[in-house]
This record gives C-alpha cells, structure tokens and sequence, in this order.
C-alpha cells in the first residue's frame, strides 16, 4: 500500500472514531416553540398561582423555568411587533410616534426583518398558526407555511382568514370549528409536514392563540367545568391567587390595593346598555353588586377560565405531536402573553344576543376590570397600562437537552425584545456588522438564564403606550399613566407599586425621567429617518 494511500485510511479512522465525540459536543441546532397567549393575566396560569386547571403549561414549567420579572409592551400589536423583530415597537413603526405613520397600521422600516427571514439562512424553515397583527403576510416575511386568522371577533364561526396568504372561505356556522382548536390543528399539520419532508431541518413554530381576548366564548362543555367556581367572588378569588404567589416565591411586596375608580380605558356608554344591568365597569365590592349583577359577572369569569384551559388542552396536543416526532428533547419551547388581562368593555363583530346562553356565538361578553384585576394579581392596573398588571406576562422556557433545570424560578427583568437575540443566539447566528441606518437591537440573550438566574442585566427598559410611559433601570422603575404625574417604585422590595417613594426621591425621578425621553427621542429619530 502506498503511503499517502495509508496515511489517508488513518486519518479516515481517527475521523470516524472522533465524530460522536463532536457530534455531542456540539449538538444539533434546537427546535423552537414559540407560544403567545392574548390578553392572558400574569396570575391566569396554575404555575403562576391560579386555579384554572393548566396542567400542560404546568408541567413545562415544573420541566425548565419560570421567569417572575419579565415583560411585554402591554398590547398586542406593539409585543407581537418586538417579539418578531427584536426591536421595540416604536423603533419599527408598531406603536405611536408623533409625525410619523405607526401604530397598529405602521409599516416596518426594510431593515426590520421578521425572525424567520433572519433563520432561513441558518437553515431552519418557520411556520405560523394563530393571530397575527403584524404589518404584511406572514410568508412575504419568512414563514414556509401560515394558518393566519384575521377576524378575532368570532371563535366559532372567523369570516376572514388565509392559508399561505391566501384567503379562505368564510366558517359556516354551527359547523363545529372554535379557532383555539383550529390553530392547533393547523399547527400539527404543518409539524407532519415538516416530519414527512424536511425532517432533517430545524423548525421554528409560532403558535399564536387569541384565546382568552374578548369576546369571550367557548364550548358549552368547557364552561361547565368551572360551573359556579367564581360564585364567591373577586375579592375571594384574588386572595387564593396571591396565597399561591407568595408559596411559590414568585412576588415580592404585599398585594396591591384595588383601584375602585379604574375601569376600562377606553368608555362605551352604548355597549353598556347592550349588556344589561349585570355588567359593571368598575371592580366594586362584590358584596355591593346586585344578585343579577353578580350571576353576571362569575359567569363571565367561567367563560375565561374555560378559554384558558381548552387553550392548555389544545396546546398539549401540539406538544404531543413534538414527542411523537422524536423532536422533544431538543425543542425549546417558551410560553408567553402579549399583555396583561383587559379591562375592557365593549361590543363588536356579530353583537350581542342577551338571551343566548353566555359564552355561546351570539355573544359578546368582556372580562372587565374586576375579573381583569384578578388575572392580574398582584399587580395594579390592566391591558393598555405599563403599570405591572399591563405588562407582566408569564414566560415559561422548557429544554430538556438545552435546560438543566427543573422547575426554578429565574428573577432576571427581562422583555420581549430579548426573544430574538435569544433564538438568534441558539441558531449559532453571527453577530452582524453594524450598518448605516440599522440600528442594533436592543434587547439581550437570555441564553445565561437557563444555567443561572441573576446572570443577564439591562442598562433599562422602557415603555409607551397610548399615553401611558414608563422606564426601569436596575431595581427602580418610574411609571405615569397618561396625564398624570410620575410615580416612583423600588420593585426589589415593592414590585407591586404599591410605596410611590417620587416625594423622596426627586433626583432619582429626575434622572429617570431624562433617560426616559432620551430613550423616547431617539426612537422616534430612528423611526423618522428609516426608509
């Protein structure tokens, strides 16, 4: 045998001899599973305190790690914008900036590429199932396959909705459909899809329900699980939640007085009328409300709490379909909510029939603020807001091959805008070369948290919304709603902001403030002078 000949079959040996030693030191790219949650209460989950039964989500949690600090942008379209982009909203023309066309109808700035533009390269292929309410069509942005549901104001029967961007017919009534169900099911198909033909090929899943937004509606049968569970009231129910917060470790500080004057944001006299004397739009004593008041309102609340928990069940059938896969141990899947519970009331889509049974097609009920304000125990204030309860948000992160952990709780503040440099990150992305005109993303990897809590910082975070502004910096966070004066916490001790400590500290609300409306000018530059 020549030499070169032997020297070749040598190092062809030691080779495959090495390739399982390789292969596990670095292991193939994960799975994600991104999960989004719509109007979900930080407290509205059984791992986060509550008593509707969530048994799946639990058991992700009891799996990897729950995270206590971490936050949305306290609507919808401005947190599906950051989770999606990497960016806050007002950076990418998804919420308010004075002078510039933004908000819900904003259009994204051509450098703002959605996360499956950014993960195609690196060789994962995406797929989209659920809401939507981002500027364009999910795949001109990336997505190889959508099941993108535009009409949210009718769980039984959405007259608008595409597939691959393309429209589909409008569901016939009384055909059986309810849309939690139906995302699931397209969000299967598309895992078989991807088992069948691209099974060497890492996935990106973006399961996005509405459930539990307004109008609150489910099958019958769900609803009778939680028949006559909130007979005793909000107040009662409330102090169960916060004795569970307070066993699990998860808040610190005392619970946060109900504010009695804070209704919905925003004032529908009409709708009022609609919804008959049993509907309340301020969280009173329940002892104050009427019988017919308070038959009303736990009703209400049953309707929640079985769109909660059907979304648990449905979602489980997902995560089945991973197993079955052999996708499990290496999928990462994270669990969220776009903002706080609402406080809203109001009327819409098909109306509402006060005769129909509660719940059903031909109704339209809204949480409120007093059921709101339980989802949203311990914290005050609602959707719209950036007071804790408006921008709070479960996030639960599960991993077996990626996640040691099992069933901790990580402290670090963390935001939406951290979700793509997180994926990013896991993808084995590059860091990118600065260019002109981009801006660098602001948010942080949370790649540290899954070993060790109190191992990722920001220099601050920051919020507006409708008015409503607000900045966290370390431990202190200085909030205003809109017209009113600032308000000072110290969340270390008092993350419920229930100690306005700003009469003490003018120099601290001083140097916030300033950093705030720095932050706030240099978005509003971005968003100016972006093409």
């Amino acid at each position: 045998m020549r030499p070169d000949r032997a020297r070749s079959l040598l190092i062809a040996m030691v080779l495959s001899l090495l390739a399982p030693v390789v292969a596990a030191a670095a292991p193939a790219r994960p799975n994600v599973v991104i999960v989004l949650a719509d109007d979900l209460g930080f407290s509205d989950l059984g791992c986060y305190g509550s008593e509707i039964q969530t048994p799946r989500l639990d058991a992700l949690a009891a799996g990897g790690v729950r995270f206590t600090s971490f936050y949305n942008t306290a609507r919808c379209w401005p947190s599906r914008a950051a989770i999606l982009t990497g960016y806050y909203a007002q950076e990418v023309r998804r919420d308010i900036v004075k002078g510039v066309p933004s908000g819900a109808r904003g259009r994204r700035p051509g450098w703002a590429k959605l996360l499956p533009e950014r993960l195609r390269p690196l060789g994962y292929r995406s797929y989209h199932s659920g809401k939507w309410h981002v500027d364009g069509k999910p795949l001109s942005n990336g997505f190889d396959h959508s099941y993108y549901i535009e009409d949210l104001g009718r769980y039984f029967s959405p007259k608008v909705l595409f597939e691959d961007d393309q429209k589909l017919p409008p569901v016939r009534p009384g055909s059986g459909y309810y849309t939690t169900a139906a995302i699931a099911d397209h969000a299967i198909g598309y895992l078989d899809d991807h088992a069948a033909h691209h099974g060497d090929d890492p996935f990106f899943l973006y399961v996005a329900f509405n459930a539990p937004h307004f109008p609150l509606q489910a099958p019958a049968e769900d609803i009778a699980r939680y028949k006559g569970r909130y007979d005793k009231g909000w107040e009662a129910v409330r102090a169960e939640r916060w004795n569970q917060i307070r066993k699990m470790g998860l808040v610190n500080g005392r619970l946060s007085d109900v504010e009695r004057e804070v209704g919905p944001p925003y004032h529908f006299p009409e709708a009022l009328k609609t919804l008959g004397p049993g509907e309340v739009n301020r969280p009173l004593p329940w002892s104050s409300l009427t019988a017919e008041q308070r038959a009303f309102q736990a009703s209400k609340m049953e309707i929640h709490a079985a769109m909660v928990d059907r979304m648990d069940r449905e979602l489980g059938r997902v995560l089945d379909r991973i197993r079955s896969m052999g996708a499990w141990d290496n999928t990462l899947i994270l669990f969220l909510s776009d903002n706080g519970a609402s406080a809203e009331i109001m009327v819409r889509s098909d109306g509402h029939d006060p005769k129909a049974p509660a719940g059903s097609a031909k109704t339209h009920l809204c949480l409120g603020p007093g059921w709101s304000t339980v989802s949203n125990t311990p914290f005050r204030r609602h959707k719209t807001w950036v007071h804790e309860g408006g921008i709070s948000t479960p996030l639960i992160a599960h991993w077996p091959k990626g996640i040691a952990s099992r069933g901790e709780l990580r402290h670090d503040p963390g935001h939406v805008i951290d979700l793509v440099p997180t994926l990013l990150a896991l993808a084995g992305a590059q860091p990118e070369e600065s260019k002109a005109g981009v801006p660098p993303m602001p948010g942080k990897s949370l790649l540290p948290t899954f070993t060790r809590d109190g191992s990722v910082t920001h220099e601050s975070l920051w919020w507006e919304h409708e008015g409503n502004r607000a900045i966290r910096l370390g431990d202190w966070k200085l909030v205003a709603a809109k017209g009113k004066p600032w308000e000072l916490f110290n969340l270390s001790t008092d993350r419920t902001e229930t100690n306005d400590l700003s009469a003490r500290e003018p120099e601290r609300v001083r140097e916030l403030s300033d950093r705030w409306q720095k932050m706030h000018d240099e978005f509003a530059a971005i968003a100016k002078g972006s093409d």
